[in-house]
């Protein structure tokens, strides 16, 4: 590619920064007019800066044109050759020196480098308003280095500014020098600034994004795990009354007022799933689960042991035994289920184990095997400490066994709901 292309490639380059630039000045305008009009300040941090703001600082060479417009400069060719080079230069090493990538390549690196000796020459061949180009070498410099070395070449910048001004005039080396120092480190640092804030709001809102789909997760288990179950209890508990009804009525109205009773609870669950705050009891859900069985034909056998559970280790047991028992109810084709509860040295431990063909099981004795609400379960109590193990039983059948740690438990008290809630 030619030179001239290459030049109108740049110049292209730069003209559409320029047009992206002026929409997000536009519309964040238009964001803190909105937020005025209503009383309050919008939490954005306005459009990201590009190397139009460094640009303002070039008029800083205007002395050194003006010597050359006024014919006081010798070799006036050289030296205008000179100036287009170093605005060219420090244009180039600005724009790219607000993307990482660009500003770590060694083409920024070489551009900076030929920069410093440009500036060089041409403070050391005409000196006066030549030696103002320094300061704007260090603006340059600030934009287009990070990290520790930064410090040190801010000062070695300054140095060899102030050595070569007393060398070419002897008079403004202090000044010089002292300009060249704050213009690289000032910079450096308000460039890094606005990088570490824009990266802070970044990450919050990617918090706030994962924070949402955490919530939507903990609402679809929610309504697998309440709707699940309570539909199954409905079913068994219709087709119970169902074949009772033509012998026994009021067996039947029974069974139709437990699903009544089923239904109401089920709307105040869903309630409070929806808001998150669901606490669990144990006993209740054991209550419900030997009703469901026994409507179902499946002989209940609950035990329970140990000393009393937390509320937060119920809600998470209460989860288990729904699970486990619409499973049993679904699937298992058995005719007696065994729920135990224990809680000893500091460990609440249920299992929930039925005679029947073990269908729910893809394969054998592995964390999280089952459907959807198995491996839920999985997650959630993996996320309190705890584990949950489901497959089938040596002597035939099928086994769930959820652990928990009471004592983590008690210092997880805010997570009461019935999943971890996003915070």
């Amino acid at each position: 590619m030619a030179w001239w292309q290459q030049v109108k490639c740049q110049a292209d380059g730069w003209r559409t920064a320029r047009a992206q630039w002026r929409e997000e000045m536009a519309r964040f305008k238009e964001q803190q007019k909105a937020a005025r009009k209503n009383g309050e300040v919008p939490d954005h941090a306005g459009p990201p800066p590009s190397g139009f703001t460094l640009l303002p600082w070039l008029l800083m060479g205007l002395g050194s044109l003006s010597n050359l417009l006024q014919g006081k400069t010798a070799n006036p060719w050289i030296g205008g050759i000179g100036l287009l080079a170093f605005n060219s230069l420090y244009i180039y090493v600005t724009f790219r020196s607000f993307r990482k990538e660009a500003r770590e390549a060694v083409s920024t690196r070489v551009a900076l480098l030929l920069m410093g000796l440009l500036t060089t020459g041409l403070a050391l061949g005409y000196g006066g308003n030549w030696l103002m180009f320094f300061p704007l070498l260090g603006l340059a410099t600030g934009a287009a280095l990070r990290g520790p070395w930064l410090g040190r070449t801010g000062i070695l910048l300054a140095c060899f500014a102030g050595a070569a001004s007393w060398y070419r005039d002897g008079s403004d080396a202090i000044t010089i020098a002292y300009g060249t120092f704050l213009s690289t480190m000032i910079t450096a640092a308000i460039l890094s600034l606005s990088e570490a804030v824009r990266e802070l709001r970044a990450a919050r809102e990617e918090l706030a994004r994962r924070a949402v789909e955490k919530e939507r997760l903990r609402f679809s288990r929610d309504l697998h795990d309440l709707l699940g179950h309570t539909l199954s209890v409905i079913v068994v508990k219709s087709e119970a009354a169902r074949r009772v009804a033509p012998r026994d009525l009021d067996a039947a109205l029974t069974q139709i007022s437990d699903i009544e009773s089923v239904g109401r609870q089920a709307l105040t669950e869903i309630r409070e799933a929806v808001t998150g705050y669901r606490e669990g009891s144990l006993a209740a859900d054991l209550v419900r689960a030997r009703s469901a069985l026994t409507a179902a034909g499946v002989e209940p056998v609950v035990r329970q042991s140990g000393a009393p559970l937390v509320p937060q280790t119920e809600t998470l047991l209460g989860w288990v035994v729904r699970e486990a028992v619409t499973n049993v109810v679904r699937h298992s084709d058995a005719t007696r289920c065994e729920i135990a509860v224990d809680s000893a040295a500091g460990r609440a431990r249920l299992t929930v184990a039925d005679n029947g063909s073990g269908a729910v099981a893809a394969e054998p004795c592995r964390e999280g095997i089952g459907g959807t609400g198995l491996q839920g379960l999985t997650e959630r109590l993996a996320a309190a400490g705890g584990s949950l193990t489901a497959g089938p039983a040596p002597r035939g059948g099928f086994t769930v066994t959820a652990e928990l740690p009471t004592e983590a438990l008690e210092l997880l008290a805010p997570v009461a709901a019935t999943a971890p809630r996003a915070s």
